[in-house]
Order: structure tokens, then sequence, then C-alpha cells
């Protein structure tokens, strides 16, 4: 482990998960984390960040790094508790993951929570998806990602095509992805104090604006109970001291038991999305380094159904 990975941790939990467990405006949750994101997160050099619109669907965020050599498409979905962040946020980790495989990255912009609760962000990304399809971009040749409450809307969309709405990815990743939202994992509460990001306190506020009295327990909220019949391969990473800790580790048990190709690769002490320090942060680039390897190597199914 690297020596910057205990210092990138006690700022986070000095400075960010304080700043996330008392503020309650959205909107100043919003602005600090776009201002933190334009000050620490840079693309690599000659990537192409371009905000275009989808024929069918909203605007989405177009990754293109500098060279490119395949015909794979990221379609990714971002995270913030389904109440902050946008593409724009988390657009240069795209583009270092796109660096790595010569390939396109497209992140769609969905609408946010309390504006716009539960279901409005899985059909913005579903119509999204469908509108990638529309434009000519085959399914086998996309590969579908997320992190944390975008790691829980990219198996939202699966479980969705796994029941027939549509033809699936070639394959899909996480970072730290949310799937229980009763928390029912140990992680939640044991991890609570270790964990460097994420205020355990906060999620109820967050669920509370997003669900808007919808049930939890819908499988169009919480992934860990919907069903993924015939899903493609899936990679999932997260860090061991993560209060999501337990929804990585029993979503990839819970794909297994159903047949599904899961692997889930759990590193220590690493903080909440960690790729997206991959500016600073070793750990971050090899993670990348390795999920862009695991993408290589995930072959196209024979047929589109």
């Amino acid at each position: 482990m690297s020596l910057l990975r205990p210092l990138l941790n006690g700022y986070l939990r000095l400075v960010e998960k304080r700043k996330l467990a008392r503020t309650r405006d959205v909107h100043k949750i919003r602005r600090d984390f776009a201002k933190t994101a334009r000050l620490l997160f840079r693309a690599p050099r000659g990537t192409q960040i371009t905000r275009s619109r989808l024929v069918g669907a909203g605007d989405v965020l177009r990754v293109t790094p500098a060279q490119t050599r395949s015909d794979l498409v990221i379609f990714y979905i971002h995270g913030g508790g389904f109440v902050f962040g946008s593409p724009d946020t988390h657009g240069a980790m795209l583009g270092a993951l796109a660096q790595r495989l010569g390939a396109v990255a497209v992140l769609p912009y969905y609408r946010l929570a309390p504006e716009a609760p539960f279901p409005a962000a899985i059909e913005d990304v579903a119509t999204a998806y469908q509108a990638l399809l529309d434009s000519g971009v085959s399914a086998q040749n996309i590969i579908v990602g997320g992190d944390s409450a975008g790691g829980a809307l990219a198996f939202n969309l699966l479980s969705r095509l796994c029941a027939g709405s549509g033809p699936m990815p070639r394959a899909l990743f996480a970072f730290s992805p949310l799937t229980d939202f009763l928390h029912e994992g140990a992680s939640f509460r044991e991890n609570a104090a270790r964990e460097a990001v994420l205020p355990a306190a906060q999620a109820g506020l967050m669920a509370e604006m997003y669900l808007a009295g919808a049930d939890p327990r819908d499988p169009d909220i919480s992934p860990l109970l919907a069903s993924y019949p015939g899903a493609p391969p899936v990679w999932i990473t997260v860090g061991s001291t993560e209060i999501l800790r337990d929804d990585a580790r029993r979503m990839a048990a819970h794909l297994r038991d159903q047949g599904v190709s899961a692997s889930l690769e759990e590193k220590h002490d690493l903080p909440h999305v960690w790729p997206i320090f991959h500016n600073t942060l070793p750990e971050a680039r090899a993670t990348l380094d390795a999920l862009a390897r695991w993408i290589t190597q995930v072959p196209p199914t024979a047929t589109e159904s």
C-alpha cells in the first residue's frame, strides 16, 4: 500500500466526511463536490470531453481518449447518493479508463432527487441506454459501469434487461456499489467509524429524498433483491473499511447463486470509489489497470437478445 493512502483517508475522514455529515442542503453538496472535482480530478492529456445529446434521450457527456483503438463504449452511471454528482464530476476518471482501453465513454445526465425522486433516475438511465443502441452501437460493444448510487442504477438497468426490456451489454462493473436500501449488511454498522467518506447517519436522509415513500424492497430499488437470469460477467470492487463492503460481498454472492460470473476485488482500507483519485493515488491507477485488463478479456456473446 502507498504512503498516500492513509494521508488521503485522513483528509477525507476529517474534512469531506464531516462536511457531508453536517450538510442538509443538497444544493451546497452539489456545488462543493463540483468544485472539488474541478480542482482535483484531471483527465489524461489529449482527452476530449464534450456534452452532447443522444437522439431520443437527454444529454450525455462523451469522453474520447487521444487515441481510440476499440469499438467498445463504456456506458457509465455516476454516483452521489442519487442527490449530487454529475457526469462532469466523474468524467476525468472515465477519461483515465477510456485511455487504457482506447474506447469512448458515454455518461448520461440523469435527474437527481429530491427534485426528481424514484423512478426518475432509472428511467433516464434506461432511456439513455436504449438511445445509445438506437444510435448504432451494438449491445455487445457496451460495457456498463457505475459507482455507489450509480452502481445501484447500473444493476437496476441490468435486471430490467435480464427481464427482457432490451439486449444486454457485454459486461458490467461497479465501484463500491450500493445494493441494499435496507442497509442490512454488518459493515454498515461495523465500519461506520472507519469509513473515510460516507457518514452512515446521512444515508437515511438521502434515501428518503430518493425514495419519496417508495418501498426499499422493490427490486428496481435494491439490486440485491432483483433477479439476473442470463446476465453477462460482472466485476465489483470495494474497500474493506467501507460501510458498503457487505453490499458488494452479498451482491457478488447473489449473482453467483444465479449462475452469473461475478468477480469481487476487496481492497484493504481504500476509500469509497477510490479510482476517482487516479491523479494522485497509486492504488486508484492500479484498480483502473486491473479493470481494463478484465474488460479486454471478456468476450462478446454469439448473439444479442
